[in-house]
């Protein structure tokens, strides 16, 4: 019989965290959505501020496309590691069959988030970027060229690490 201790403990811990890692990272790949195009499509829309999306505003620089929804347990944990993303990057949140605007800007004030929202009630967005899990994150580079697209949580330091790759 094996005797425990720390050391095998820590060892067999680190094992068991490293495969679940890679078998998230395999699922992610997986399951992420397979665009027609790795271009950035026009998004002209209206923000539940009210204000109108300006191409301007995302030309040039790094923009992370986020879809989520109010109602996502995984989106909710993940929430804030994309508003830390939205303090330095462009970020454009697309929430999809959240409610209306209104009920959406009580969920981001509730949660302390203000990055830029598009509601997706009627699923036009989430049609076009073939979204079928939530949450879904696309980063594109300043050029509009898609660099990464995932599934699933992802840590503040891995959207960090996405981004500055893509500048």
């Amino acid at each position: 019989m094996k005797s425990w201790n720390m050391k095998k403990i820590l060892k067999e811990a680190g094992i068991t965290i490293l495969i679940i890692l890679i078998a998230a990272s395999v699922m992610s790949f997986l399951r992420k959505p397979s665009l027609e195009s790795d271009r950035l499509p026009a998004l002209q829309s209206r923000l539940i501020d009210g204000s109108m999306l300006s191409p301007d505003e995302i030309s040039d620089k790094p923009l992370m496309i986020y879809f989520w929804g109010t109602w996502c347990p995984v989106c909710k944990l993940e929430a804030p590691n994309i508003q830390a993303i939205s303090e330095k990057y462009t970020v454009i949140g697309i929430a999809v069959d959240s409610g209306d605007d209104e009920q959406i800007k009580h969920y981001m004030n509730e949660k302390k988030l203000n990055f830029k929202v598009i509601n997706d009630h009627e699923g036009k967005w989430r049609e076009k970027f073939k979204v079928e899990v939530f949450p879904t994150v696309f980063v594109y580079d300043g050029q509009g060229k898609l660099r990464f697209a995932e599934v699933g949580y992802t840590t503040t330091a891995g959207l960090l690490a996405r981004m500055m790759a893509a500048e």
